[in-house]
């Protein structure tokens, strides 16, 4: 893709980032935004995700393309782990925590991950949910033809919305409550509902690259008609993918690619007419700031009364000072925030 559709991509991508903080506020606002936040910005990353998937043809690659994605996802999401559980456990033992069997159940919550751990750790299933979709997307892709594909990718959307009612409706409760229910590590099951948007972004990919005036009107009007009819209450929408929560069969598809085609289609044109290089600022410092933002928050607030805006300004702030403290000292730092690339050579062809 040429610069002008990175620059877009980064600036949408640091947009996304900006909402999930925002998402995160622990504070109640007169207007449900988080509530439509979530109606999109998560679905979005795995359209994003889709947008730049490679399909593995040649033979011998497999192994290196999934070796690359564990350095990119999984090294980042263990060296963050690691330091803030250690930086938890030095506050507990400081405040006289003591009690080996409190470290011990928490040790086993932070293993398991996904829907199971909270706090510090609200974000992280995202990522092993990410690993585990490109896995199932790049086995489709590499053994099914176009049609087998769509099939399959079908059965899992099924599947998806079957767990989320067992959890929504049949167990019952509070949807963080009754998503835990359901034992799975580090959210694997909800890779069946991810992989359908990453496809959606691999096979709408030339919609997605160039959003044309007549689909950006048709997002509009899907956006504003759901909020009205949300506002109004007749429909009643909730989305979250952490908690199982996507027990609307036809919704659940319609109403995140309409938000994501008006925010992707929104900063094509802005990005064409001005440059948004905070916002790519932001977007290079994602990891950072997806992994720390919470945890910032959780460090200050009993030092600082702040609102939504110092929620926000503290949770991209800080975590960017820190990536670029981690980049600049730390040795392998980049490695640790998501920068590996395979060295090349003559005898190996270049890996997406």
């Amino acid at each position: 893709m040429n610069k002008k559709r990175l620059s877009w991509v980064d600036v949408t991508k640091g947009f996304l980032m900006i909402l999930v903080v925002i998402g995160h506020y622990p504070g109640q606002l007169d207007f449900p935004l988080s509530k439509y936040i979530y109606w999109f910005h998560m679905p979005a990353f795995f359209i994003l995700s889709g947008l730049f998937f490679k399909p593995v043809v040649e033979k011998g690659l497999l192994k290196l393309s999934i070796h690359k994605r564990f350095m990119q996802l999984i090294v980042p999401y263990l060296f963050f782990l690691v330091s803030i559980t250690l930086i938890r456990y030095g506050i507990e033992i400081g405040s006289g925590n003591t009690d080996l069997s409190w470290y011990i159940n928490d040790l086993s919550t932070i293993a398991v991950g996904g829907r199971f751990v909270r706090g510090a750790y609200g974000v992280f299933w995202f990522v092993t949910t990410l690993f585990f979709t490109y896995l199932f997307f790049l086995w489709l892709t590499k053994y099914f033809s176009r049609t087998k594909q769509f099939i399959i990718l079908a059965i899992f959307y099924i599947i998806a919305h079957f767990e989320s009612i067992i959890a929504m409706h049949v167990i019952g409760g509070k949807p963080s409550e009754a998503s835990q229910a359901i034992p799975m590590i580090w959210n694997i099951d909800v890779a069946l509902m991810a992989v359908v948007y990453f496809a959606l972004g691999y096979y709408m990919k030339d919609i997605w690259t160039n959003v044309t005036k007549r689909w950006m009107i048709a997002g509009v009007v899907v956006s504003v008609t759901a909020v009205l009819l949300d506002s109004l209450s007749v429909i009643d929408y909730r989305l979250s993918m952490k908690f199982l929560r996507y027990d609307h069969f036809l919704l659940d598809l319609v109403i995140p690619l309409s938000f994501t085609l008006v925010l992707v289609g929104g900063f094509q044109f802005i990005t064409s007419r001005m440059s948004l290089n905070w916002l790519q600022h932001v977007e290079k410092h994602s990891l950072s700031i997806m992994y720390l933002h919470i945890f910032t928050d959780i460090l200050l607030n009993d030092y600082f009364t702040y609102g939504i805006i110092g929620f926000t300004a503290f949770g991209l702030f800080i975590p960017i000072i820190v990536s670029i403290i981690i980049q600049k000292m730390m040795p392998h730092g980049k490695l640790f925030l998501g920068g590996f690339s395979p060295k090349k050579n003559a005898t190996t062809p270049a890996i997406n």
